[in-house]
């Protein structure tokens, strides 16, 4: 199974080749099938990763609401 950021690539490629319209009927149905299938996939990591920080919390005594921090945005002064 290919990884989360794999298919966020190819889902993002397909969605410029639609975009422009140059592809015909056939070829463009297929790629919509195939973003379908890449978007739920994507989807379905997302709800899997939420769910594996949701542990880490609770087993750190209490659930509840957590910024994320982005490591990569610098922090506001």
């Amino acid at each position: 199974m290919p990884k989360f950021e794999e298919c966020l690539e190819r889902l993002e490629k397909i969605v410029d080749e639609l975009e422009k319209g140059n592809v015909p009927l056939e070829q463009a149905l297929k790629l919509f099938e195939e973003g379908m299938q890449l978007s739920s996939s994507c989807r379905k990591e997302l709800e899997e990763a939420e769910g594996k920080v949701e542990i880490l919390l609770r087993q750190n005594g209490k659930l509840q609401p957590e910024p994320f921090l982005d490591a990569s945005v610098p922090a506001k002064r």
